[in-house]
């Protein structure tokens, strides 16, 4: 189906849902990149106009990436539940914006947040965001409660959790204890104290789990731990009795990314129950820590939809949310100015990204967080990360 719509005396003309969904998406240099992006203010805003007049319905009858070729498509279409969809089935996509920050302003809005979320998926929360103000993002995002547990609770209103990052070059035991103290000292991770090893090595990755199982013993702290290695590599630990609190594993929103990322769905699932057959948290038995970012299927060439085309990078972010949704996890991090300017050139559009990330996770019911960071070749610095 094509759609058009005239601006100023211009009918401008989309050949179908994944270029109007990319052309009214906020500009960004990952989709400039990808060779979707809209060419004039004037072209987005009309592909917004467009948008807005869907009705949510569309996004049942037309997919962005080919059923028949990607599972991540096949889990939104056949996990939908049509019973929370209902109460929206009525809706356009700006018919859902309106009722979003009509609902936001209620006492109860975390309630009918929470109902709707297994309703939506996850094209209907990208094209509403697209349409939305940086102040709606983050209106509707605050009045949506989603809370996860392990050992400590993630997304309780009023409380702001983080992650301590006690990194060393060559995983030094005594350089992280001294990292952990100084961050722990300092108020922070509640969240999850994890580290990103300097090898993937099983050998290495347990020894850091030892000394982080250790040090929570010792001193009796409340949190959950996580050594960032792949999922393969976690799950073997797992079989070898190793103190795996959480499992990571960065995910993307089509099959193809997630195979460079050399995982599948039913691996996620498998290493999903084997963390919870572990029984470690004290509190909830959400065991997974999960990575996102827009950008990451165009960098691995694996954000193509329907007919070939480039689908844009926050559509295909949101798609991740799916993923992850289906694992009901501790912890989702977007980590938007971690990918570099090529997808997002500078402070503007990494505060926009998150903003967007972190409404869309929400409201799709997921633990949302944000890696407030940015690569030092990008046009951003301290100030907008201070924003964020």
């Amino acid at each position: 189906m094509t759609y058009s719509q005239q601006i100023s005396g211009h009918t401008y003309e989309f050949g179908g849902l994944v270029e109007v969904m990319a052309k009214a998406t906020p500009l960004r240099s990952g989709d400039e990149l990808a060779g979707c992006a809209a060419t004039s203010d004037a072209e987005r805003a009309a592909a917004a106009w467009v948008l807005a007049d869907l009705p949510l319905s569309i996004f049942l009858d037309e997919v962005v990436v080919p059923y028949e070729t990607d599972d991540v498509t096949r889990l939104i279409i056949d996990s939908h539940d049509r019973k929370a969809y209902a109460a929206l089935s009525h809706l356009t996509v700006g018919g859902l914006r309106d009722w979003l920050l009509d609902t936001s302003s209620k006492p109860d809005s975390a309630e009918h947040m929470a109902a709707v979320a297994p309703g939506l998926t996850p094209e209907m929360v990208a094209a509403v965001s697209k349409i939305m103000g940086n102040q709606d993002l983050i209106a509707v995002a605050a009045a949506t409660t989603v809370s996860a547990a392990f050992r400590t609770s993630i997304g309780v209103p009023g409380t702001l959790a983080t992650r301590l990052q006690p990194n060393h070059p060559t995983d030094d035991p005594r350089g992280i204890a001294a990292a952990m103290l100084d961050g722990l000292l300092m108020g922070c991770g509640d969240a999850v104290i994890g580290i990103n090893p300097a090898t993937d090595s099983p050998e290495h990755t347990c020894d850091l789990l030892h000394l982080l199982d250790d040090i929570r013993q010792r001193f009796q702290i409340p949190m959950q731990s996580c050594v960032l290695s792949h999922v393969t590599t976690t799950m073997e630990l797992i079989e070898r009795g190793a103190p795996v609190d959480l499992v990571f594993q960065s995910i993307a929103g089509t099959e193809d990314a997630n195979t460079s990322f050399g995982v599948t769905l039913p691996m996620l699932a498998e290493a999903n129950e084997a963390g919870r057959a572990l029984g470690r948290g004290t509190i909830g038995d959400n065991v997974m820590y999960l990575e996102t970012g827009q950008g990451s299927a165009l960098s691995a060439g694996a954000h193509l939809g329907v007919d070939g085309r480039p689908v844009d990078q926050q559509t295909l972010e949101t798609r991740a949310y799916a993923v992850a949704r289906a694992l009901d996890p501790l912890l989702v991090n977007t980590v938007v100015g971690f990918i570099g300017p090529e997808y997002l050139y500078d402070g503007k559009q990494i505060i926009r990204a998150g903003l967007e990330d972190h409404f869309c996770g929400k409201l799709m019911g997921l633990p949302m967080g944000i890696d407030v960071c940015y690569t030092n070749h990008a046009e951003a610095d301290q100030d907008d990360m201070d924003v964020v």
